[in-house]
Parts: structure tokens; sequence; C-alpha cells
């Protein structure tokens, strides 16, 4: 657990499922220059895997983020109401017609899910043919596994069996581990339980930058003209990444119902 003189003074005496410390996040994320320059540069990358979406855009607990300044018409969603966003909706249980979404977008989300099965389910059951989940997310690696365990405050159980978790709040209950689990671990088991939906891309990045930034709790380690000089650094070493990154940028598509019955039959007929 990070000291406590370290703890941003705006959320340092609130509960992490009281909706104002969602309101007092989107104002350390503006605040923070190194730390919107980190959500800056995701925000681009989601907005240019939405190239051609074909249809209505979803972001689940868009919270604190400004995400919908570079995806116009985005859907913002949270669990609860706060002012900016436009429907109160549980990630597990989707609120719209089948086959109705070009995409999903989410940032730092996923591992907040308390049933993540039920959500890719209902990202199956949503998404239209060639529609994607998009999202950044923290990854397991031999570095951030120390950083996770020992400085981060959200739980951490790489060896969970179940995709899920007990509630204990909208935003305090989570498990870190459960990207990794889902889309490295156990990934065959991904595949076949959700045929309708294809791992497309996993890139593991940002060692260093994050971290340095205190995120949406801390404060800022680095000052933001520094940002610049840290991006160069991760970028030499991002051979490196499989070691010492703490997120990784997934996008998951929707597989037309042709295509994963024509790859079911090729695999029995093997």
């Amino acid at each position: 657990m990070a000291l406590s003189f370290l703890r941003h003074p705006l959320t340092r005496d609130l509960d992490l499922n009281d909706p104002r410390s969602t309101v007092f996040r989107k104002h350390i994320i503006r605040e923070k220059r190194f730390l919107r320059r980190v959500y800056q540069e995701w925000y681009q990358w989601i907005a240019g895997e939405l190239t051609g979406a074909g249809g209505p855009v979803l972001e689940i607990g868009s919270g604190g983020g400004f995400l919908k300044e570079y995806v116009p018409g985005l859907i913002t969603s949270e669990v609860f109401h706060i002012s900016g966003v436009d429907i109160v909706l549980d990630g597990c249980v989707l609120p719209f017609e089948r086959a109705s979404l070009g995409a999903i977008v989410m940032v730092d989300v996923f591992h907040h899910l308390p049933d993540v099965r039920a959500f890719l389910g209902e990202a199956q059951r949503c998404l239209k043919p060639g529609g994607k989940v998009t999202m950044v997310e923290p990854w397991i690696t031999p570095w951030s596994r120390v950083i996770y365990r020992h400085v981060h405050h959200e739980p951490l159980d790489q060896h969970a069996v179940q995709w899920a978790f007990l509630r204990t709040g909208p935003l305090s209950g989570a498990n870190i581990a459960l990207p990794w689990i889902v889309f490295h671990r156990d990934r065959q088991k991904f595949e076949r339980l959700f045929a309708g939906l294809a791992i497309e891309k996993i890139v593991v990045e940002m060692p260093f930058r994050y971290l340095l930034s205190g995120g949406v709790s801390l404060r800022s380690l680095m000052p933001g003209i520094l940002y610049g000089f840290w991006a160069c650094l991760e970028q030499w070493l991002s051979p490196l990444n499989r070691a010492i990154g703490m997120f990784s940028r997934i996008v998951v598509r929707s597989v037309p119902a042709a295509a994963h019955l024509d790859a079911a039959d090729k695999g029995h007929s093997g």
C-alpha cells in the first residue's frame, strides 16, 4: 500500500464507492498533466481502433474520463448516476438488443467487473458481426506483479479459479489479474466458451509512465514536461515489455456466426 502522504488530497478521505470519488477523479485526470497525457494516448488508440465501427459505441465505466472528446456520439455509462454520463448500467447485464452495438470500450474497468464471464456473454450477444471490445487493462508480468502486490491498493489473485469475485461495492471490488487470467492464462477456455469472440490483439506496454503519473489516487511523481522522455525510454525498452509492462491494450472482435461455425466444423472434421 502506498504511503499515506502520497495519497491525492481530493480523494484521500473518500470511500472508493462514493460517487464523489469519481467526480473528483475527473478533475484529477485533467489537472495532472502527466496523467492526462497517458489517457490522451490511450484514447487516441481507442479512437483509431474504432474507425468504421458501423454502429453505436458503448463505453463501460466512463467515470472521470473524457473519451467522448475523441469518439463523437459515444454512449457513456457508469454504475451510478454522475454528471456527464448518458446511462446507468451493470456491465454484466447490458440493456441493448442483440447485434445492436458497433463496439464496447473501457479503460481500467474489466478487472472491476464482478463476473467477466457474464460480461463477455453480453458482449457476444450485443455486438454486431465484426464489432469490437477494445480495452486498456492492467497486465501481469514479473515487474508489474511486484508493483500491484505491494504498492497498488486493488486485490491481486493470479491463481483465482473463477473469473469472478464477491461484490464489495461498485468500485472497490476487483481482481487486477483478471485480464491476464482470461486472455492469457485461460485463453483456451475463453476460446471454447466464447466462439463468437476472437482475440485480435494484446499489446503489453507502459512499465513506468502510469506508475510515475500517480494514477487517480496518488500525487504525481513526475512533472508533465518529462512525459516525452519517459515515452521514448519505454519505446527503447519495448522488447522487454513481456517482462516489465504494467498494462495491455486488448482487442476482441465479434466473429460472424458462419465463421465460427465453419471453424468448429473444421475442428470436428480433423
